[in-house]
């Protein structure tokens, strides 16, 4: 897999180096498990903290729109 840059925002939560899109979701995933940000009702969707919103724009997505939302902070 190609290594890609993330943006500053995406940065401030799974690192500034480039990696790939595989590596970078895993990170996140660590990041919404370790701050427990799943919807405790629905564990499909994740409940955005600051750094998180940044990222997403909004403050509930599910994890099927986070890789979308998450590709655009990715190049």
């Amino acid at each position: 897999m190609k290594a890609l840059k993330p943006s500053p925002e995406l940065a401030a939560i799974i690192g500034a180096e480039p990696l790939p899109r595989t590596e970078a979701t895993k990170r996140l995933w660590d990041y919404i498990k370790q701050h427990n940000l799943q919807n405790p009702a629905n564990k499909r969707n994740i409940l955005c903290d600051g750094a998180l919103k940044a990222v997403m724009g909004k403050d509930e997505v599910t994890m099927f729109e986070m890789t979308g939302l998450v590709s655009k902070h990715l190049s």
